[in-house]
């Protein structure tokens, strides 16, 4: 999905200078894999993730980003980690820092494709064997893939 249309308004705003905003982090396992995209704005694997719109509950913005980037369905299982992203600065110059909620989920059904224009690739990836990736970033999946019942709050 392109920038929202609520953040479109807030940087005809503030320019490209740092927002504060609300993100979710989906780890979805399917069995001994789990979901990863390759991001085009960066060329990295992560985990699917997104903004939260402005009034949508956090598991519904999960479950709707998978089904955006990825095109499956999924299941938000718990609350796995709350943390806050490093500044981050796009291609197009925007900076933003995101308060970012982590979920444990697990899938439903779909094939995964990149889905939208965010993502050049989107598969499973063996637990044992995942791609390298951003220090940051594989804290939230270990955190999504860890059997704790309480969420970590990652600093």
């Amino acid at each position: 999905m392109p920038i929202p249309p609520f953040v479109v308004e807030l940087r005809a705003l503030v320019g490209t200078r740092e927002l504060w905003l609300p993100a979710v982090t989906a780890v979805v396992r399917r069995g001994d894999d789990i979901l990863l995209t390759e991001r085009v704005d960066n060329g990295r694997w992560a985990p699917v993730t997104g903004i939260v719109d402005p009034g949508e509950e956090p598991a519904v913005a999960a479950r709707r980003e998978a089904l955006e980037e990825a095109g499956v369905e999924i299941t938000v299982d718990r609350l796995a980690a709350v943390s806050v992203s490093p500044r981050i600065t796009h291609p197009n110059g925007d900076q933003g820092v995101y308060l970012d909620i982590t979920f444990a989920c697990s899938w439903v059904s779909g094939e995964p494709y990149p889905a939208d224009d965010e993502n050049t690739d989107v598969r499973w990836w063996p637990i044992r064997d995942l791609p390298p990736m951003q220090d940051w970033m594989r804290a939230r999946i270990d955190a999504g893939l860890s059997d704790e019942v309480a969420a970590r709050f990652l600093t």
